[in-house]
């Protein structure tokens, strides 16, 4: 048992050559809808409950600040994306984005998750931020413990954050600093 209290499974990984990562377009929205859409109805990634469409997402893919970002495996396409948005509207936080990670189910613990977020910091910092962070549902083991192998420290849990479907649900917090932040 690890700290999260799941238990650790051995992660099989594609040859890094066979994971590319790259900026989102809107030809991308079509594969990235489904891949969220797949995440919703699981009910373990999102409060969200509202299937997203095609036009909808394409949108997220052409913001001039915040990224979003695919990742391709050899063969198979489109296989993950994460993206960053705002983590306030306040000036002070500007530095901070708020992120998501999600992975086709037929393609997790591959890799990818991790590829995509190690991605992801790397945009972040380009951009000038300072941190990432997210809540994770605190029954989402395997994403908890994906984001600790990738770095991100768990700062607490806010419970019952939300209610899905009438349960109340606790999130668990994550943050990774970059840049100056994590050398300081």
């Amino acid at each position: 048992m690890g700290s999260t209290g799941c238990t650790r499974r051995r992660i099989r990984h594609l040859p890094s050559s066979a994971i590319t990562i790259r900026r989102a377009d809107p030809g991308d929205a079509e594969r990235i809808a489904a891949i969220y859409n797949e995440g919703i109805a699981e009910r373990q990634a999102t409060f969200e409950t509202r299937p997203r469409g095609t036009a909808e997402v394409a949108g997220w893919t052409v913001r001039p600040r915040l990224p979003v970002i695919v990742a391709e495996a050899e063969g198979r396409g489109i296989v993950g994306f994460a993206k960053i948005g705002p983590y306030s509207e306040r000036d002070v936080y500007a530095g901070i984005g708020e992120h998501g990670v999600y992975v086709a189910g037929d393609a997790r613990r591959l890799g990818v998750g991790f590829a995509l977020l190690e991605a992801l910091a790397v945009a972040a910092e380009e951009i000038g931020l300072y941190k990432l962070t997210s809540r994770i549902f605190a029954t989402n083991g395997a994403s908890i413990a994906l984001h600790e192998a990738a770095g991100f420290t768990v700062v607490g849990v806010q419970r019952h954050h939300g209610q899905l479907e009438g349960v109340w649900r606790d999130c668990v917090l994550v943050e990774r600093l970059l840049g100056d932040a994590a050398d300081a």
